[in-house]
């Protein structure tokens, strides 16, 4: 009899279902997470940006810094004829022509020394005024003064006046600035007061020679606090409001006056 070959459908054998559970444990192996090492750029990336506003914020601050320190250290320079005669030149310079810009030229002979920073303003003005006490004693037009001191402030004109005491012997001296003082008071003063000596803001002074109050042909000398610096190191001539009223009250009459040499101007 021959042999019949079985061929078996039923159970898996051993090995086959060995492998079966291999690959079913590769399908539901979980999926690992991301590790942090592939977070660490972007951490990196916001950190150094701010980082990158601080450095900013910093800078700025340091710049501001060093421009208030070069300020105050800046080692102070006096001024001279040729720094006023440069901003006339530049406030002019829009409205002008060639022609009128040159005739705005003052004289150099119109300039009294200026001070080197080494004077008090009493022995500046002893300087470049010594027959003060002769002049005085001859002046006796009212509404007009000899000397004329001009500041920035009521603050630093009254410095100015207690720093007189040297220099103005018997003089009489008027406060020409609007701080609680009225401009009819100081016409009334004038118009009924021999004044030898004024010190006061530009501005106030204009509006005297405006309103009649104050004649500017017996000035025979007119000084420009120039060298003074306030809180915020400012000289008069660098504040622009103050600019201004100079100029304006230079073009009522101080030019004509200067190129006819009968003014002189110092800068204390």
């Amino acid at each position: 009899m021959q042999k019949q070959s079985s061929v078996s459908f039923g159970e898996p054998s051993g090995d086959e279902e060995g492998r079966d559970t291999e690959m079913m444990q590769q399908d539901t192996a979980p999926v690992p997470e991301p590790s942090q090492e592939t977070k660490q750029p972007m951490e990196c990336f916001l950190t150094q940006a701010k980082e990158t506003k601080e450095e900013t914020r910093k800078t700025k601050k340091w710049k501001k810094k060093k421009i208030s320190e070069i300020l105050a250290k800046s080692e102070p320079k006096p001024g001279t004829p040729g720094d006023l005669q440069q901003l006339i030149k530049d406030h002019y310079s829009g409205s002008r022509s060639v022609i009128e810009l040159e005739e705005l030229n003052l004289p150099d002979s119109c300039f009294l020394k200026a001070n080197d920073l080494t004077h008090s303003l009493s022995s500046y003005l002893k300087e470049i005024c010594p027959k003060w006490v002769k002049l005085r004693k001859t002046h006796s037009e009212k509404k007009s003064v000899l000397m004329l001191i001009m500041c920035s402030s009521a603050v630093r004109a009254l410095e100015l006046i207690r720093s007189l005491t040297a220099f103005k012997g018997d003089a009489k001296v008027m406060k020409l600035f609007a701080k609680h003082i009225k401009v009819r008071e100081q016409v009334k003063f004038l118009e009924n007061r021999v004044i030898h000596l004024g010190v006061g803001t530009p501005g106030r002074i204009k509006e005297l020679v405006k309103q009649d109050g104050l004649n500017l042909n017996p000035l025979k000398f007119l000084v420009f606090d120039w060298n003074w610096r306030d809180q915020k190191l400012r000289r008069m001539m660098d504040i622009p409001e103050i600019r201004k009223e100079v100029f304006e009250l230079l073009d009522m009459g101080v030019f004509s006056l200067c190129k006819s040499e009968s003014l002189k101007l110092g800068l204390f």
